[in-house]
């Protein structure tokens, strides 16, 4: 029996509330001065927190796996990231509310920049305006027409959008246009099983079309697809955990994938202070609230590390407005690594608070990647966060007689 199968047995109610802070790209490595994002940055609000809390690293897949975000979140969500596998496209149309139906196949897009020999010098076009992207997308939708199928393209945020094709018969068995690097022509979408040759061939024609629509355009003038997948429903918050759950989150994918797991999303804007406002005013009848951050992993992915420095102490700074005792459980951590030295999402371990009247103390009295590694949670897997925020939430009884 794994955990999934036990839990349903072990919930019972709790009036105590979980507060789930998700730093995104929270990790990192030394950097030019040979300390980390979080070693450099000023947090005190997250050290003292650490102090009076049990700490540890959470791993978000496997050892030595580098997570997408979807993984990444589903993971701290208590849902194995092996068993429960969605791709980032449903994500992307579930961010945005895009009805999706049974015959559908979504894929995120990336607004990017070709050079005149058809090779990406910018995978995300300098993240555009959202207001550019919603009128590119606009342009891609009118000006593109499939034999035998409908297609959407909408906007999510600054560079990124969400394509969906329409028709019977279709298959998200697909591998992805983006070679996720620079110096090279997009890569052919290609068929991973026979029964979905018919669609690749709807989406290389996409792609072909797109960048004729987009040719006059800079710097997006062309795009990039993956995470190909067809929407399949996912056991909810509430049948797992008896828990009445929201989400506050500003980008599209990470309110695709609370939705996916039945959480409420919040219309709480598009800025950092927004959201939090909206956990302290607007939560009070929910059992579970989840926090997103999004800017230390855009930095992380630019190579940013002054910005990923800046961006964790803004975290910081909203700390003490939440800590203020409406939840009894909090929870921060992060979906993945993200090191400005790497550029991209890494296998790194990710740093872990765990804090509650219950949690008991250790020896950590700083939040960092080297602090927390000496924790008395030590190094655990991402799926196993939410059991231990149940515990602490007094929400699991007893096993056995």
């Amino acid at each position: 029996m794994d955990t999934d199968a036990l839990l349903p047995d072990l919930i019972t109610s709790s009036d105590r509330r979980i507060l789930l802070i998700i730093v995104d790209g929270l990790g990192g490595l030394p950097g030019p001065e040979g300390k980390t994002e979080l070693e450099s940055a000023s947090v005190p609000n997250l050290d003292a927190l650490a102090e009076r809390s049990v700490c540890g690293l959470s791993v978000p897949i496997a050892p030595g796996i580098s997570p997408g975000s979807g993984p990444g979140h589903l993971a701290v969500f208590g849902y194995d990231p092996l068993k429960f596998q969605i791709g980032r496209g449903v994500l992307s149309a579930l961010g945005i509310a895009f009805p999706l139906k049974a015959d559908d196949v979504a894929a995120r897009m990336n607004f990017a920049t070709l050079d005149e020999s058809g090779n990406i010098t910018d995978r995300r076009a300098g993240r555009i305006s959202t207001d550019l992207c919603a009128r590119l997308c606009e342009k891609l939708e009118s000006e593109i027409s499939l034999e035998g199928a409908e297609v959407f393209v909408r906007p999510e945020k600054e560079h990124r959008a969400a394509m969906v094709l329409r028709a019977p018969g279709l298959s998200d068995q697909l591998s992805d246009s983006d070679p996720q690097r620079t110096g090279v022509p997009p890569l052919e979408v290609k068929a991973m099983h026979s029964e979905a040759e018919h669609t690749a061939g709807l989406v290389n024609q996409f792609v072909e079309k797109a960048r004729g629509v987009l040719s006059k355009e800079k710097p997006a003038n062309g795009v990039l697809l993956r995470g190909f997948a067809a929407y399949q429903p996912f056991p909810t918050f509430q049948k797992r955990y008896g828990l009445k759950a929201a989400a506050a989150a500003g980008y599209p994918m990470y309110k695709g994938v609370s939705r996916l797991v039945g959480m409420d999303v919040l219309d709480c804007g598009d800025t950092f202070d927004s959201q939090v406002k909206t956990v302290r005013q607007e939560t009070g009848d929910y059992d579970f609230v989840f926090l997103h951050f999004k800017k230390t992993d855009s930095a992380g992915e630019d190579g940013d590390f002054d910005v990923k420095v800046k961006a964790l102490e803004t975290v910081d700074s909203a700390l003490p407005s939440l800590l203020d005792g409406e939840f009894q459980v909090v929870v921060v951590t992060g979906d993945h690594s993200t090191p400005c030295l790497l550029k991209a999402h890494s296998w790194h371990p990710v740093p872990l608070i765990m804090h509650s009247e219950f949690s008991g103390l250790d020896s950590v009295s700083e939040f960092t990647e080297k602090a927390c590694a000496a924790g008395a949670l030590g190094h655990i897997a991402a799926k196993h966060i939410m059991p231990l925020a149940l515990a602490n939430a007094l929400r699991l009884k007893k096993f056995g007689a």
